[in-house]
């Protein structure tokens, strides 16, 4: 009987420590691992970093097509790239003119 009440008193010691180290460790664990952890962070960071590098990449495509545009206005319209994309679109070469066929897939 004795090896029990020392067992009930000991353990009234004991759990709190039990129970409190438990909490720090799960507190610890998701702040490292969890939804919103460290190592979330970190991968949200290197994702914003490749959209970035991408949505200026797309900007600056856009910004020369939006050039390109601009000079086939009416009210500004450019003989050369009119030229050009004359020859594009109607297939057609002068007589001096060198033609090189390319497959589709090797732009």
């Amino acid at each position: 009987m004795s090896l029990f009440r020392e067992i009930h008193k000991r353990s009234r010691l004991v759990i709190p420590q039990v129970l409190g180290a438990s909490l720090v460790a799960y507190f610890a664990y998701h702040t490292i691992e969890g939804e919103r952890g460290f190592w979330s962070w970190m991968h949200l960071k290197q994702n914003l970093a490749v959209k970035t590098v991408e949505m200026q990449k797309i900007s600056d495509d856009l910004d020369k097509l939006e050039s390109r545009v601009a000079l086939l206005r009416p009210d500004n319209l450019d003989p050369d790239l009119l030229e050009e994309r004359a020859r594009e679109v109607l297939n057609f070469g002068r007589e001096n003119d060198y033609v090189i066929l390319q497959s589709p897939g090797s732009r």
